[in-house]
């Protein structure tokens, strides 16, 4: 069974507040007398489901074609904050070892319940604090993917988490729809598309159940 977690790049989509929204355009029409239909996409790479690219951050760190395919892919644990968790609150080393238990997997996704999918954008999410992240990667975590638009607090300008994570040599996957998704053990494929010099790439992702031994 396969779950679709993707928050797709459309014109419902809500972006970040300031930043460019997805939109298609039209260079040729079939009804003006051309052969084909010809479409042009214009949007910032962070309105649908996306990898972010150390660049994101840094401006001297590596750009979107270095992201690696086979970080995306893999098994990965989906857990949940509780329904209560404020968005204010902080997602600490203890809030972590209550969802994970006693071993941190290779790939972590948090549902936080604050996403764009519902068509509507955030004020406020709950985000890990920077010795969270720190202490994911130290432990062995590639790759933290969350429901938010972003690792981040959206008010933060130091975006402590990103940078705890790529400094740490993993990597994140934001703006995730996981509402319907039981929480669990999933194969995740989400490979970003091959977009050369941008800060982040679009994705496709989906979660296929794990088969128990």
């Amino acid at each position: 069974m396969f779950y679709d977690i993707s928050v797709p790049f459309s014109a419902s989509t809500p972006p970040w507040p300031d930043d460019v929204g997805f939109s298609c355009g039209w260079t040729c029409r079939r009804e003006e007398g051309s052969s084909v239909n010809l479409g042009v996409l214009s949007t910032s790479a962070h309105v649908g489901t996306h990898a972010d690219a150390p660049l994101h951050v840094q401006s001297s760190w590596p750009a979107s074609e270095s992201l690696p395919a086979s970080v995306f892919v893999g098994e990965v644990q989906l857990v949940a904050l509780p329904a209560d968790f404020d968005a204010a609150m902080d997602i600490t080393i203890p809030v972590l070892r209550a969802l994970l238990g006693a071993h941190v997997p290779t790939r972590v996704i948090v549902r936080t319940g604050h996403s764009v999918a519902g068509g509507v954008f955030p004020e406020a999410w709950p985000a890990l604090t920077a010795d969270a992240a720190t202490w994911l990667v130290q432990h062995g975590l590639t790759l933290l993917g969350v429901d938010a638009p972003s690792v981040d607090r959206r008010t933060s300008t130091e975006l402590p988490v990103h940078n705890a994570i790529f400094s740490g040599g993993a990597f994140v996957l934001e703006n995730l729809a996981l509402d319907v998704v039981p929480v669990g053990r999933y194969e995740l494929l989400a490979q970003p598309l091959a977009v050369h010099g941008a800060d982040a790439a679009p994705v496709r992702a989906l979660l296929r159940a794990m088969r128990e031994s």
